[in-house]
């Protein structure tokens, strides 16, 4: 299923960007569900429909989004409701592990007492991601747009599943589940009950789901589009949500320069905002033209209602009196939508380059366009790299050629970062 994340600067019109791509890949025949975090009622003023509410039912069984709802034909629009699906989630883990609260004397919780933790949204917003391509055939969507949280907190929302698998790795080691056919002995021999095999069979279910959502962020088939109103404090936020999503092998597809004013204005203060905005959309074609499209959406002079007028975005305003507000129908032939792309793992960003004939070195590069050298860290841990791009950070695995050498420089350089490694006499295999 092709997947498209929104997201940008705070207050761009992320929502707005997300809304019309839905629309546009409706339009071109593609059953399109847009999917939204937002928890306040901005996509419904939007969208020009009412509150969207979750399904009746027991929330253990329900999908961690509310009911769809059509707005045109094959397009339907739903939000994330993590207060339900989270009342759901830890009732069920209850059940599981029953045993063990009993063995410890305490109280289960009421599904009714129960309220969303702080971090909830983001677990419930990755398994509706996952939910969505689980569709039976016929039932399900051909295209997924996501409204994301500001470019930050979606960073940190995508690097999420790979970072609970390692700790999943690390606290659970595959050495100390393999010894689970032990517990009834050393049960006997503690003289208390060991943990209920359905912990283990949960942290499992957990490590299975983790990697399913890890699977859909990394398929080629997921890119985001970056939305931003130009202007010279948004340019630099852009630049390190650009780097941190490369970071983490992110795949930009485009990015959406949302609510331009007009040029050629004889009101000088109007002119000197939108001189200000050009200045900053140049530099946005500088950083991302060619190999990323720049999308240019006007200033509709109104927040956009309901799908509305289905005249382009260019098309004479005509009488104003007569003229209905305007609607994301206007933006979504500028915003496009989304291309096909094969729903497949990506390829692996990083690359190491054979220099050992010239320099006597292997260099790793990692593209991280949009890093810059001040905010940029690195740290050898063992077989590991951990690499910091301002509030980002991620731990590489090393490739095996790379463990057996010693870090003798990086640098920073168009956008790459170029790690190289010397081999270790010690660990480096002997010429004949």
């Amino acid at each position: 299923m092709r997947t498209v994340l929104v997201t940008g600067t705070g207050g761009a019109g992320r929502t707005t960007v997300a809304a019309a791509t839905a629309l546009a890949a409706a339009r071109e025949g593609q059953r399109t569900l847009l999917l939204t975090a937002d928890p306040d009622g901005t996509p419904e003023a939007l969208l020009g429909i009412g509150a969207l509410r979750s399904a009746p039912g027991r929330s253990a069984d329900r999908l961690p989004w509310s009911v769809p709802v059509e707005l045109a034909p094959g397009l339907w629009a739903a939000r994330v409701v993590a207060d339900e699906w989270f009342r759901g989630e830890l009732t069920a883990l209850q059940d599981r592990g029953h045993g063990l609260i009993d063995m410890l004397g305490a109280t289960p919780l009421d599904g009714e007492e129960l309220t969303a933790l702080p971090g909830v949204e983001a677990i419930a917003l990755l398994r509706a991601l996952r939910a969505a391509q689980t569709a039976p055939p016929g039932t399900g969507w051909d295209v997924l747009v996501v409204d994301l949280p500001p470019a930050p907190d979606t960073v940190a929302l995508l690097a999420l599943p790979e970072q609970l698998r390692r700790y999943l790795r690390r606290l659970l080691p595959a050495e100390r589940q393999a010894a689970r056919a032990l517990r009834p002995m050393l049960a006997q021999l503690a003289g208390v009950p060991m943990p209920a095999q359905k912990l283990y069979e949960t942290a499992e279910r957990w490590e299975r789901e983790l990697a399913a959502v890890q699977g859909v962020i990394e398929s080629e088939a997921t890119t985001v589009r970056l939305v931003v109103e130009p202007g010279p404090l948004a340019d630099r936020a852009l630049r390190t949500a650009r780097a941190g999503l490369a970071l983490h092998g992110c795949r930009v597809e485009a990015v959406i320069a949302n609510r331009l004013l007009p040029t050629g204005t004889s009101d000088p203060w109007l002119a000197a905002l939108s001189g200000q905005q050009q200045d900053a959309l140049k530099e946005l074609y500088e950083q991302w033209a060619p190999t990323v499209p720049v999308r240019e959406l006007p200033h509709l002079g109104r927040d956009p209602h309901g799908l509305g007028d289905p005249r382009p975005v260019d098309a004479p305003p005509g009488d104003g009196a007569q003229r209905a507000p305007a609607g994301l129908a206007a933006l979504a032939g500028a915003v496009g939508a989304p291309g096909a792309r094969p729903d497949r793992p990506a390829p692996d960003p990083w690359t190491v380059e054979d220099r050992l004939a010239e320099d006597g070195v292997l260099l790793w590069r990692l593209p991280l366009p949009g890093a810059d050298r001040d905010g940029l860290g690195l740290v050898r841990r063992g077989d590991e790299l951990i690499v910091a791009v301002g509030p980002f950070h991620r731990v590489l695995p090393l490739p095996s050629a790379l463990r057996r050498c010693t870090v003798s420089g990086a640098g920073l350089r168009d956008g790459w970062l170029q790690v190289r490694f010397t081999p270790d006499p010690d660990l480096w295999p002997k010429r004949l």
